[in-house]
């Protein structure tokens, strides 16, 4: 479970969320604090300024017109204000008592008390432990004279603590809840990202196991898990459509073996057996054995070669090859069968035949393999032409029959393996013939008709690409 994507995914979300979260929060307080302290400090300001006034105007008809010193008017004012006043300086009311708490001036040592100006500052109180933030306006009687003291206006430092505190005690409620929420949010998308990853997980098992048929959803997306669960789909229906191929392959390798080594069991146990005596029957049954043997060996070096070539392990020689050469020899193989069935074979090539970079033994191949087929299927009296012609950096060879011809249906089916309505075939030349052509970097080309004959069409490369 800790150990799972979808774990450290949300994990990682949630890191990422707190992180970002807590380093959201510090900035926040901080600029609280700084937003608090300033407000503070604006608001003690104010009030030392407008107090330090009145206390003056109080002074000046006390010293004018003999009044009391307003005693009540400080007790007042902290109710009022919610700060503590105190005083330091000269008594503003000389012989009286006025209310304000009497600071000496050694208790502000550490300040520097502007007589022009106000000073903000902190400082405890003597006998008290309490750290207070402070605002120091000078007091004068008359306009531009000396400053007789100084009215400070103070509050707790804790006070602004709390207020960052509260905000603070909030702002992590804010998070967790957040946390809370988002780890759900999170926990539900890693499902929706991982699903698919599962889901892929076994489907691997199943085909590591040899099982193809695993059903795999169909991407919903275009995101990379989409089109990675797409490839895979298409590689796994590849690897079934391949292993089917395979099946049918060896199903039928195994057919074909049977036939030829069925006949051959059959005559040699006649023959060990005296079934067969006369020597006449004797000659026609080695006869059949020698012919059988032949068709097996054929077989055996055709599924060969077609397995070389698909899996890519067959050599390609690059040599310069002389197609008028290499036409000559395929339709001298052939020409006594051709005598021998009244075929009207004809060769029709340019006047200077081509020199291309190929493989000579696998060209000859390719159109020996194309012209049994043409023999193979055309009636005897019939005609077989060979045709050489070459245009635009390519050359193209044409096996043209006048056989029964081949359906739409059958033009694919006819390069399989083993796909062959002549119970003397193999059905593995017009597969061979095409795998080579691929090799050689060309392509082998059919158009036909049922009852007009077939044309095979070689097309190969002059040169070797790069």
């Amino acid at each position: 479970m800790l150990g799972t994507l979808r774990f450290r995914l949300t994990a990682l979300f949630l890191t990422v969320v707190l992180v970002f979260g807590l380093v959201s929060i510090a900035l926040a307080v901080r600029l609280f604090q700084d937003v608090t302290r300033t407000e503070s400090i604006r608001e003690l300001s104010r009030e030392a300024a407008g107090l330090a006034d009145l206390y003056a105007q109080a002074a000046l008809r006390s010293s004018d017109e003999g009044t009391l010193a307003p005693a009540f008017a400080a007790r007042n004012l902290e109710l009022a204000t919610g700060d503590e006043l105190f005083y330091v300086g000269l008594s503003l009311f000389p012989g009286q008592r006025f209310g304000l708490t009497r600071l000496p001036r050694s208790a502000l040592e550490d300040v520097d008390l502007a007589r022009d100006r106000l000073v903000t500052f902190e400082f405890t109180p003597p006998g008290d432990d309490t750290r207070l933030i402070a605002a120091a306006q000078p007091v004068r009687l008359v306009s531009g004279t000396e400053a007789f003291g100084w009215l400070v206006v103070a509050k707790p430092v804790t006070e602004l603590r709390a207020q960052w505190l509260t905000l603070l005690g909030r702002l992590a409620l804010a998070l967790a809840v957040g946390v809370g929420l988002a780890g759900m949010l999170f926990w539900w998308l890693s499902r929706r990202f991982t699903e698919p990853v599962l889901t892929l997980t076994r489907a691997t098992q199943d085909v590591a196991a040899g099982r193809y048929d695993v059903e795999i959803p169909e991407p919903r997306g275009s995101d990379e898990i989409s089109l990675l669960s797409d490839r895979f789909r298409r590689m796994v229906a590849k690897l079934a459509e391949g292993e089917q191929l395979k099946r049918s392959f060896l199903m039928s390798v195994s057919h074909e073996l049977r036939t030829p080594l069925t006949a051959i069991r059959g005559h040699v146990e006649a023959l060990r057996e005296g079934i067969v005596s006369e020597p006449e029957q004797v000659r026609s049954s080695l006869d059949v054995i020698a012919s059988e043997a032949d068709r097996l060996e054929r077989l055996v070096g055709d599924v060969l070669d077609l397995a070389k070539l698909q899996a890519h392990r067959f050599t390609v020689r690059h040599e310069e090859v002389d197609l008028g050469r290499v036409l000559d020899h395929a339709y001298s193989a052939f020409a006594e069968e051709a005598r021998r069935r009244e075929i009207d074979y004809r060769l029709e090539a340019v006047p200077e035949p081509p020199v291309i970079v190929s493989d000579g033994d696998r060209v000859l191949q390719v159109i020996s393999n194309l012209l049994t087929n043409a023999f193979r299927w055309t009636p005897d009296g019939g005609r077989i032409e060979l045709e050489l012609a070459a245009e635009n950096g390519t050359v193209r060879v044409d096996v043209a029959d006048s056989g029964p011809g081949i359906s739409t249906e059958q033009r694919d089916r006819i390069f399989e393996p083993f796909i062959s309505n002549d119970v003397n075939g193999t059905g593995l030349g017009l597969p061979i013939a095409r795998e080579l052509a691929v090799a050689l970097g060309g392509s082998i080309e059919l158009s036909s008709a049922p009852g007009k004959g077939s044309r095979f069409r070689l097309v190969l490369p002059i040169a070797v690409d790069g």
